[in-house]
């Protein structure tokens, strides 16, 4: 039973963290319903993401783009514990 609660939990931090990245640009568009969902999942990343960045800076990809390792990390975090779980 733990397990399953665990493997929820885990299952939608991966979808929250996929939506706070894609959203993080627009967050000051969301309505007032969205920007409470989001500013929840905010208190949870934006900590996590910015130990992480401290650890692992973002890789240069082109001129003028990088990508930022920190979301990886954390994202492969969450899978290697959705991994352990199953």
């Amino acid at each position: 039973m733990i397990k399953i609660l665990l493997f929820l939990i885990i299952t939608l931090l991966i979808v929250s963290l996929f939506l706070y990245s894609k959203l993080l640009p627009y967050k000051n568009k969301l309505t007032d319903k969205y920007q409470n969902i989001f500013n929840f999942f905010e208190s949870i990343f934006n900590p996590l993401l910015n130990f992480l960045s401290l650890i692992a800076k973002p890789v240069q990809v082109g001129k003028g783009i990088a990508i930022d390792m920190s979301q990886i990390i954390l994202l492969f975090l969450f899978l290697f514990i959705l991994g352990v779980l199953v």
